[in-house]
């Protein structure tokens, strides 16, 4: 049996427990107050006398009726199996992240760089979105569908993890990265469809221009959700130099205006992170404004498992009487 799911349509009888106590008490006092069935003026002529096995098992009998009584009182509480049936109604949202790998994604005005700091608020949000669609497009110069929308969640998570600066030609391509994520979500069935565009830049480059990629979006009736990345004014940009590695401080540039008009058009919302606590708390308010409707429908059945109780109880009780009557027959 497994315990865990056990439960007892009528625990009240546990109650019943009670009475065995009493039995066993009466059955010592009436040992006790037994009276002898021959008087003899001394009893030293039988103290070398030992009793008979018959003598020494016969408190079986009172133990095999405590058995079945235990038993009898389980059995009338009702043991139960229960096992319970869920189905769960996912309304889902299908979301593309869309996440900057330029350059200046190196930045260091979050820690430990901007890249970093992007990956690991993304993984964290992905976790909470547990019912949710998601993919994963990479742009820089160029835009790359580096995970399309799945519920496989372990496998958007390692891809998460091995995007790196540098892996597509330097730029930032902001019309492409929209349009790449837009394209990826525009034919799922999702009862929601949204992008999180991610970048710290100003659209310099690409074959699809900002304006055409949001047009694109608003057709589809997808919401665009916008974040800035850097700090404000100054932020150190590692620069390699004859001299190896070396940082520079920089101007922040991001096309604000830009990044503004996408999401309210779209119908999303536009964010400036300049720290890593500002940048997780954004994902924190997407998450919260993003919500998934689940509606989770439990059936509970039960099986009755009364019956090998009931059946100790009636194979104690058989046996006590057929050893009461055969092998611990009283002579009278």
């Amino acid at each position: 049996m497994d315990w865990k799911h056990i439960t007892f349509a009528h625990p009240i009888f546990f109650g019943l427990f009670l009475v065995i106590p009493l039995l066993i008490w009466w059955q010592l006092r009436n040992k006790k107050r037994s009276h002898p069935a021959l008087r003899l003026t001394t009893l030293s002529g039988l103290t070398s006398v030992k009793p008979t096995w018959r003598v020494r098992f016969r408190p079986v009998l009172f133990i095999l009726r405590l058995f079945a009584l235990s038993a009898l009182i389980v059995a009338m509480a009702r043991p139960q199996s229960s096992n319970v049936t869920e189905n769960i109604d996912s309304e889902g949202i299908d979301i593309v992240l869309s996440v900057d790998v330029s350059g200046s994604m190196l930045a260091e005005d979050l820690k430990p760089n901007r890249i970093e700091a992007s990956k690991k608020v993304a993984i964290d949000f992905v976790e909470k979105r547990t019912t949710d669609r998601i993919g994963l497009v990479v742009f820089a110069g160029e835009s790359f569908t580096q995970c399309p929308i799945t519920i496989d969640h372990e496998v958007l998570k390692q891809q998460i993890s091995a995007i790196r600066s540098g892996m597509l030609v330097d730029g930032t391509a902001i019309g492409d990265g929209l349009a790449t994520a837009v394209d990826r979500i525009r034919r799922s069935n999702g009862k929601s469809k949204v992008v999180i565009l991610l970048t710290d830049g100003v659209n310099n480059i690409g074959k699809v221009g900002p304006e055409l990629a949001l047009e694109i979006a608003k057709a589809y009736k997808i919401r665009v959700y916008t974040i800035g990345v850097g700090t404000i004014g100054m932020a150190p940009y590692p620069v390699q130099t004859p001299f190896g590695m070396q940082r520079q401080m920089q101007e922040v540039q991001i096309d604000e205006p830009l990044l503004k008009k996408i999401a309210s058009e779209t119908g999303g919302k536009y964010y400036r992170a300049t720290n890593n606590s500002s940048l997780k708390s954004i994902y924190t308010d997407i998450d919260k404004l993003e919500k998934t409707k689940v509606e989770i429908s439990s059936y509970k059945h039960y099986a009755e498992l009364f019956f090998p109780f009931a059946f100790i109880a009636l194979v104690c009780l058989a046996l006590e009487a057929i050893l009461r009557y055969t092998v611990f027959k009283s002579i009278t």
